[in-house]
């Protein structure tokens, strides 16, 4: 139950952040779709206020209905995603969220739900398979990151657009490795191989971690050209250090196994 409490506090302010960034993107006509946003935005800040009153010794039958209470409002808003990319993609309405971003959000959803049903069943999947299909998820996620910087840089920010778009490159190939891993399963799953991929994935995650700190502090200090509001560089930001612990974690595992 701890540790759906740690998902809930990371991924809540997430999913917040995420109806804010979209109800931005919208035209000024779009009034129903920014009036949806920002009440997922009053949602999700009301399970922020009452996860922070929860710690591992509250009674696990109240975090039980809590987890099914958050749940639900992760479906929904992974549901009203779902709904704005079907909009965009079937030219119904113009905004300036583009089809992968809306996407991205909608996959971000799907995992915490998935993460929150395991977590309450208790029904979780063997390391070694989640070693893979995590680090498949994330991959695409920073992959995807990679491409939304090098997308609201400035043109004129020459070199940091090759930066974003060597990390773009970086991280797709990264995530066709891992799903070439994920077809071998089982035979993939021996301690060697995952210890490597590991290895691997970290030192490209350690950079585009620290390329993204660099370029949140650059944006806040107003030192370069872009359309990337600070929260938002600091939000790919945390969702870069959330992968590295999730990372060192799996490390740690395969240590004491071998231990």
């Amino acid at each position: 139950m701890t540790q759906s409490l740690e998902e809930i506090r990371f991924w809540s302010r997430i999913m917040k952040e995420h109806a804010f960034f979209l109800s931005l993107g919208f035209t000024a006509d779009q009034t129903e779709l920014i009036k949806e946003a920002k009440q997922f935005i009053v949602i999700f800040e009301r399970i922020e206020e009452q996860v922070s009153q929860y710690n591992e010794k509250t009674d696990p039958e109240v975090i039980r209905k809590f987890n099914i209470q958050v749940y639900q409002a992760v479906a929904s808003i992974w549901a009203y995603k779902r709904k704005v990319l079907g909009l965009i993609l079937s030219c119904k309405i113009i905004s300036n969220n583009i089809p992968l971003l809306v996407d991205h959000t909608s996959r971000e959803a799907y995992y915490f739900a998935n993460r929150l049903k395991e977590l309450n069943e208790g029904i979780l999947q063997p390391i070694p398979e989640a070693i893979i299909k995590e680090n498949v998820f994330f991959l695409k996620i920073m992959a995807d990151h990679s491409k939304f910087i090098g997308h609201l840089l400035d043109p004129s920010e020459r070199k940091l657009v090759d930066q974003a778009r060597e990390f773009s490159n970086d991280f797709d190939q990264l995530l066709f490795q891992a799903q070439d891993l994920d077809h071998m399963r089982p035979h993939s799953e021996t301690k060697p191989m995952l210890e490597q991929f590991l290895d691997q994935n970290r030192v490209s995650v350690v950079s585009l971690r620290d390329f993204k700190k660099t370029a949140r502090e650059l944006i806040e200090a107003c030192k370069i050209k872009s359309n990337i509001p600070a929260l938002l560089a600091d939000h790919v930001y945390r969702e870069a250090d959330h992968f590295l612990h999730i990372i060192d974690a799996f490390d740690a595992h395969l240590t004491s196994q071998k231990a």
